[in-house]
């Protein structure tokens, strides 16, 4: 059974740094792409980042490129979100997901439980 279990969420004032943590259990994951999103209060759950597990390619939205980083480790089968420069806009419920490299992450995505990040003004 697959498990996605995120952690490293809290509360942190504008311009500080987190670091989320996702450990993946239950599958190899070497042909899966692993991802973040968020949701914000009163609205819709977004894409934020992910990276391919096999060839550790990277994608990022438009409102975290240079200001997130994701990353995984192979050896703890584990997936980061390091995540600088904190904005309130940034407040939100963040979900770490597993997809099959090539798939919508609409479809039978494997979803963690979500880890809540709230940045102060």
């Amino acid at each position: 059974q697959v498990q996605l279990v995120e952690s490293g969420g809290g509360l942190v004032q504008a311009g500080g740094s987190l670091r989320l943590s996702c450990a993946a259990s239950g599958r190899t994951f070497s042909r899966y792409a692993m991802g973040w999103f968020r949701r914000a209060p009163g609205k819709e759950r977004v894409f934020v980042a992910a990276v391919r597990w096999s060839s550790g390619r990277e994608t990022y939205a438009e409102t975290v490129k240079g200001r997130f980083t994701i990353s995984r480790d192979g050896a703890k089968n584990t997936v980061y979100l390091q995540m600088n420069r904190l904005e309130p806009e940034d407040t939100a419920v963040y979900y770490c997901a597993a997809q099959r490299t090539g798939a919508a992450w609409n479809t039978n995505a494997y979803w963690g439980q979500g880890t809540q990040v709230t940045v102060s003004s």
